[in-house]
């Protein structure tokens, strides 16, 4: 290496700290970061943005099934309406008298601190009915406002701000790797103003990053706020095939979950597996609760599982049940493997009997199928090196 005289200069080497960060490369982000917000495609700055929303690009979208119906007379149009961020966030903000936003509008938003940018996904009083299901208070103050339509300069810093999120997130895996905090960043989301990230991580035990924060305010010169999100939360803004072989319902349509118990298999009569029941998050499957309720109903008119049937052969005890089938498998105590479906009506009717004190000849007369257990075959010898020599 030379100087600007052209006399050579050996190389200095610059000290290197021990906690200093190390540096990584970009990281390129082929996809449309805006798939995330429900957009087709990027917006753009010189052209109109009418359709960056549609609603076949949106995972959360909802069906204005009320856009067809004309409001009562003298009704005011219902002044809040909904707004989505990245992935599921959404929230409801109040116009201004004067303002009339449709679905699809990019908007400037209030914040703390600052302002936000996002898109409006209903309107009307679709919006209406969605908060009365949510139990929010439409008249709280508490609702935020919205300030404006979004400018050309409020569209540069969101484009700005979205194409970074990618690389600050593996910026920050690699930052929070080095100072050895047991904790995996999921996700990072802009603020549209460019002021503010929300770092999203899942971590088993309590983390202390304060540390992390001051070297994330460093580096990115934003403010910074750490948010924890469970397992379900994870898998749904990671992705995935489930076991079913479809990409995961928590990423597709799912917005909200649902405490999901072992009682919802149970009902269904499936086997208590762990491995079976757990979805890619580790935890129990959110679709054990979709036909949950049905099942419910069905067994309603079921009998206890726990009376003995008593016959002129012996009493019967219940084995399993084939719910939608309104059959009940018994079998008797001294033959355990004879196993005799009967109709739920005929159980129904031998309990009746039974109370009146009255003993019904044998369960094979009310029985629809009959199924013998098979025996155990035991395994041994099966090892041995010359099973196959007569072959």
């Amino acid at each position: 290496m030379e100087n600007v005289e052209g006399i050579p200069v050996e190389p200095q080497e610059t000290p290197v700290e021990e906690t200093q960060i190390p540096a990584i490369r970009p990281v390129p982000f082929k996809e449309n970061p805006f798939l995330s917000r429900g957009c087709c495609q990027p917006p753009k700055l010189y052209q109109k943005n009418d359709i960056v929303f549609q609603h076949r690009c949106s995972k959360f979208d909802a069906f204005d099934w009320m856009k067809d119906l004309p409001l009562p007379p003298r009704h005011k149009q219902f002044d809040i309406v909904e707004v989505r961020f990245k992935n599921s966030r959404k929230d409801y903000f109040r116009m201004a008298p004067d303002m009339e936003l449709e679905v699809g509008d990019i908007v400037a938003v209030e914040a703390s601190p600052g302002h936000d940018i996002g898109i409006v996904t209903m309107a009307g009083e679709l919006a209406r009915f969605q908060m009365r299901k949510k139990n929010m208070n439409t008249a709280s103050e508490e609702i935020k406002k919205v300030y404006r339509k979004a400018r050309l300069t409020d569209i540069e810093k969101w484009i700005s701000a979205v194409e970074e999120e990618n690389n600050t997130m593996h910026q920050s895996r690699v930052m929070a790797e080095h100072l050895g905090l047991q904790m995996k960043i999921n996700d990072v989301e802009y603020q549209g103003d460019h002021t503010k990230a929300i770092f999203y991580y899942t971590a088993d035990d309590r983390v202390d990053f304060r540390e992390l924060i001051k070297v994330l305010a460093e580096e990115f010169k934003v403010r910074i706020e750490m948010r924890q999100i469970g397992a379900r939360q994870e898998a749904s803004r990671l992705g995935g095939i489930g076991s079913c072989g479809r990409e995961l319902c928590c990423s597709t349509w799912m917005s909200d979950f649902k405490s999901v118990t072992t009682n919802s298999a149970r009902v269904q009569q499936l086997s208590l597996n762990p491995q079976k029941l757990a979805g890619q998050c580790g935890k129990l499957k959110c679709c054990l609760n979709y036909e949950f309720e049905t099942y419910v109903d069905a067994i309603k008119d079921f009998p206890n599982t726990e009376i003995l049937l008593k016959t002129k052969q012996g009493e019967a005890f219940h084995q399993k049940t084939d719910i939608f089938g309104q059959l009940m498998w018994y079998s008797y105590r001294d033959n355990p493997s004879h196993l005799l479906a009967i109709p739920i009506d005929k159980v129904k009717l031998i309990l009746e009997e039974n109370k009146k004190g009255n003993l019904v000849d044998k369960l094979e007369d009310f029985s629809r199928i009959t199924e013998k257990k098979a025996d155990f075959e035991s395994g041994a010898g099966q090892e041995d090196l010359t099973r196959f020599d007569h072959l």
